[in-house]
């Protein structure tokens, strides 16, 4: 596929979201990896003044945009989208390409001979069923752009990460928000690299409030006691923990 015409044929990017959905959501992560100079600013413009636009006419669900404040391999834009199916992917990935000012403007964005990006990267998660879609915080006039923590939790074995997802629905999510700590997504990886894995992200009012949050987590009674039970230690259902600190794009609905 073609950068020129990666957003319209079927490379959706987000697609209706119902309020409460009944059943788990599937959400997106995808990863414009950039080089420093004018992708960074050719492709936050083509975002927020075009995908974004379609997204809205096509009815889409909350979508948010963030750079990287400590990450490995930036700069980069991340972007967190949500669908209610599998099936619902292709059918906003239609319902791009016939969207002729998204064409247009698609075009537009790509047919410079510089390259727009250099490469893209996405992964689709099913939402957690105590967690089954985005929740996006609650934002108040003027109020400044919160910080987000994206980690992702790779396991051992197929049965492992299971248990670590149960773990988190059963307990652990729970423990977050009593600690500070404001959940936006939790997803297991269905398609994607370094399987298997799950993938969540929360957000915090600044970095203080994060290493608060995270200090509390640490020492509380409860997760001591959940983090050493049998079969859920780290060593019998975690390999690998990685995490980036991001900050919203000024577009992002997510903030």
């Amino acid at each position: 596929m073609t950068r020129r015409n990666v957003f319209a044929a079927g490379a959706a990017l987000a697609a209706p979201l119902a309020a409460a959905p009944a059943k788990s959501s599937i959400i997106e992560l995808r990863w414009f990896w950039m080089r420093n100079g004018s992708q960074v600013a050719r492709t936050t413009e083509f975002l927020a003044k075009s995908f974004v636009p379609a997204h809205k006419r096509a009815g889409g669900g909350p979508c948010g945009f963030f750079s990287a404040v400590i990450a490995q391999h930036s700069p980069f834009i991340f972007a967190v989208l949500s669908f209610p199916t599998l099936a619902g992917v292709e059918e906003f990935g239609d319902a791009l390409g016939a969207d002729k000012e998204f064409m247009r403007s698609s075009a537009a964005y790509g047919a410079s001979p510089e390259l727009t990006y250099m490469r893209i990267e996405n992964s689709l998660l099913r939402g957690f069923k105590s967690m089954p879609g985005i929740e996006v915080p609650a934002v108040s006039e003027g109020r400044a752009p919160r910080v987000f923590e994206l980690r992702t939790y790779e396991s051992n074995n197929g049965p492992a990460g299971k248990r670590k997802v149960k773990m988190f629905d059963d307990a652990e999510i729970a423990i977050f928000r009593r600690c500070g700590m404001t959940p936006v997504f939790f997803g297991e990886t269905i398609v994607g690299r370094d399987l298997p894995n799950l993938t969540y992200m929360l957000a915090y009012d600044d970095m203080a409030a994060r290493d608060k949050a995270w200090k509390a987590f640490g020492a509380d009674p409860e997760w001591q006691k959940l983090r050493a039970t049998p079969g859920l230690t780290d060593p019998e259902i975690v390999s690998n923990i990685s995490n980036s600190i991001l900050r919203p794009l000024p577009f992002s609905q997510i903030r």
